[in-house]
């Protein structure tokens, strides 16, 4: 569907789950993919809370390709929530998960392609929660807004989105019964269904689109349940 020949990718996160998936179909598009990932990986070892990381990260980037013209903010921060959590653990997450994306965007900002396209992984989290989750969803509401914040800065320039998973199984299990008749689609997500959406939205096809957070949860979030629905009851807090 997609032909990104003679384009820069750059995805962060990229070594393993949805990021690595997501440079794999960059890859089948016959994009170059530059990608920064703590974990081992064919691009460049670093950590994303580093301002010296990100800088080295990008200059290597400029260095070997020029330009770039798609960036997808995919790395996830980690997730603590408001009993056990620390100081370090909330501002470790918005430093992964609103910082470098805000830090690697301004590092990249003069060197955007003609037709630039910028998507942020967010998540359904950013609009609803489980308990103990505040790093996490703090960080996701962040990215959320900053990509209506960005495309309005980068107007003309470049084109910014947020993509919102819901469950999206990382570990390619086969789920049945409840787990995937919960969902509304029938199934649980996969990682082809984020990265098919990402390059959607890299592609021309998706010029008039710019400022918006697209959920992609299987209408989990549009699912209301009562009392008694389905079997679901509520046991109290």
């Amino acid at each position: 569907m997609f032909d990104f020949k003679n384009k820069v990718a750059v995805v962060t996160g990229g070594a393993q789950g949805i990021g690595k998936v997501i440079c794999q179909e960059f890859r089948r598009a016959g994009a170059e993919v530059c990608t920064i990932d703590l974990l081992d990986n064919d691009g460049f070892v670093g950590d994303l809370a580093r301002k010296e990381d990100l800088e080295a990260f990008a200059d290597q980037v400029i260095r070997q390709h020029g330009r770039v013209d798609f960036l997808v903010h995919n790395a996830a921060p980690e997730m603590h929530g408001i009993t056990q959590g620390s100081y370090e653990d909330f501002e470790h997450a918005l430093k992964v998960g609103v910082t470098a994306p805000f830090y690697l965007t301004k590092l990249f900002r003069p060197y955007f392609g003609e037709g630039a396209s910028i998507v942020n992984i967010s998540s359904s989290r950013a609009h609803m929660s489980q308990p103990e989750t505040e790093s996490y969803t703090a960080a996701k509401g962040g990215i959320s807004a900053l990509t209506h914040a960005l495309a309005m800065s980068l107007a003309g320039k470049v084109r910014v989105n947020a993509i919102s998973p819901g469950w999206i199984d990382t570990a390619f299990t086969v789920y049945d019964g409840p787990d995937a008749s919960q969902h509304p689609a029938g199934r649980v997500g996969h990682p082809l269904d984020i990265a098919h959406m990402v390059l959607y939205l890299c592609s021309d096809q998706a010029g008039f689109i710019t400022g918006q957070d697209i959920c992609i949860d299987g209408g989990m979030t549009k699912q209301m349940i009562y009392h008694a629905d389905h079997g679901w009851t509520l046991e109290g807090p």
